[in-house]
């Protein structure tokens, strides 16, 4: 079992950083008038994005994980 705690919090890990990444690139175009690079949607107030919302979720998922981690050991 801990070694599928462990595996999950590295994919949660991976996946956390990929993801506030890919809001970090569309903020900056957004905020510097540039095109969407990501395609989550041209043009659009980031914050209200699907890359966002996935964000976000892909971060509550990983302090979950770490939490589950911390009672693992």
């Amino acid at each position: 079992m801990k070694k599928l705690i462990k595996t999950q919090f590295f994919v949660l890990l991976l996946g956390t950083v990929f993801a506030w990444g890919n809001f970090g690139v569309e903020l900056n175009n957004w905020l510097n008038d540039k095109a969407c690079t990501t395609g989550c949607a041209v043009g659009a107030n980031p914050f209200v994005t699907p890359c966002f919302f996935g964000a976000l979720f892909f971060t509550l998922a990983f302090v979950l994980s770490i939490k589950m981690l911390k009672k693992s050991k």
